[in-house]
């Protein structure tokens, strides 16, 4: 498999000779007014340029996989851009919803069976938070693929660490493990998504997979640095084990 991370929570999956498209966010750097009640007020989302062109990202894409439909993970710019009958994977009859009065005219809902090209995905749990928060922030999903000749791959979503997160490693064992990390937070309410004691804690359930921490630094929400990140696990002594990635950049395994 080859994992590209786009910006934020967008990644490239080529998985078994699919190419499935998670999370687009695909708008110019600028276009979106800051997600309010918190830091960087001043700036605008997303608060960095696309690595390459949307002509790049969407190109033989086979499916497009959305978490959940917060703007940073399905936006207008995706909307437009992406055609029309591509095959939409959604969590909920509810989110399928509002992606067909979009336009979109294939859609599925995850199940913990579903099958597309040989290859399984399974959707699996996650909390966008912990706490009140949650009422607000909705409900969210991962995904796991699974095929006999491939590595398994767990893409977490918009989750905190909890023991859902813990019940998906402990029953699916996969290899590599997609992290949400830049610790997005309002300015009440705790962590959104995953900070850096959560991405210690994937580590600690999973000590043998790959961990490749995206969402980081393209929202003004965030609060963990790609810096931090690295300096924390050189410190905890599993730079091997947790990748960091910028913008653009792919991995292969």
């Amino acid at each position: 498999m080859k994992i590209t991370h786009i910006r934020n929570a967008t990644i490239v999956v080529e998985y078994k000779g699919k190419k499935f498209l998670i999370d687009p966010f695909l708008a110019d750097k600028g276009t979106y007014p800051p997600f309010p009640n918190s830091v960087r007020q001043d700036q605008h989302n997303p608060l960095v340029s696309l690595p390459t062109s949307i002509d790049d990202i969407i190109k033989n894409v086979d499916a497009v996989i959305v978490t959940h439909l917060h703007l940073d993970h399905f936006d207008d710019a995706a909307k437009e851009v992406l055609p029309k009958e591509i095959k939409m994977f959604v969590q909920n009859d509810e989110d399928a919803k509002e992606v067909r009065n979009a336009g979109f005219l294939h859609l599925e809902v995850l199940q913990e069976d579903t099958v597309f090209e040989g290859i399984q995905l399974v959707k699996t749990k996650g909390e966008h938070g912990r706490g009140e928060i949650l009422k607000l922030a909705g409900i969210v999903c991962g995904v796991v693929f699974k095929h006999p000749n491939e590595k398994t791959l767990y893409v977490a979503g918009d989750t905190v660490w909890y023991d859902g997160v813990r019940e998906e490693i402990h029953t699916h064992k996969p290899e590599i493990i997609v992290v949400n990390g830049g610790d997005n937070q309002f300015l009440q309410g705790g962590s959104l998504v995953m900070g850096k004691d959560d991405i210690y804690e994937v580590h600690k359930a999973a000590p043998n997979a790959k961990i490749i921490s995206v969402h980081m630094e393209a929202v003004n929400h965030w609060t963990l640095s790609r810096e931090e990140l690295k300096s924390f696990i050189e410190e905890k002594g599993i730079s091997s084990n947790v990748l960091v990635p910028e913008d653009g950049e792919s991995y292969s395994f």
